[in-house]
């Protein structure tokens, strides 16, 4: 029994890396439809683009903000069917995890977490303006993230030519 005891208290300890999600919320939602009800009488075939973007903030020591950006664009031709821009977030509480560690679990992991919650709102929006189901494809968050480091490594590596020329 002392054991168990003493195991538990071993998983408290403030030096082991944590990870706790602590709350998704749906920060901001929009839906336009600016061409119904006329586009409800062409033909569906849709051109459909998706823009997203992630951000983090640091709430306290251990908790930031994680909010994924997405923008739905669904165009029949030259004319906007709708455009959802919704913005899905969640607190997390991460201790004993730094550098690019850190970087890894707020720019991929933690989106990876939201971006059901996303598409389930926006399925539920476009459904609501009456317009055929868009189940998102799944996103590789992890590719997206190792793309961006390696453009600022790109950006850093060609300014550190820029001043060595100068």
């Amino acid at each position: 029994m002392a054991e168990n005891q003493q195991a538990a208290a071993g998983s408290e300890n403030p030096n082991q890396p944590q990870f706790h999600l602590q709350r998704i919320y749906l920060k901001d939602l929009s839906f336009e439809s600016p061409n119904a009800p006329v586009v409800f009488q062409e033909q569906w075939k849709p051109q459909v683009n998706l823009d997203l973007n992630t951000s983090h903030t640091k709430i306290s020591d251990n908790q930031y903000e994680v909010v994924l950006s997405l923008t739905v664009t669904c165009k029949l031709g030259e004319k906007v069917a709708y455009l959802v821009e919704i913005q899905q977030a969640g607190v997390f509480l991460v201790q004993g995890i730094e550098g690019p560690q850190l970087g890894q679990m707020l720019g991929a992991y933690c989106p990876n977490i939201l971006f059901p919650y996303a598409r389930e709102s926006i399925d539920g929006v476009v459904n609501k303006g009456s317009f055929p189901a868009l189940m998102l494809a799944p996103v590789n968050f992890d590719a997206i993230y190792a793309q961006a480091l390696q453009r600022k490594q790109e950006e850093a590596a060609g300014e550190a030519r820029e001043e060595q020329t100068h």
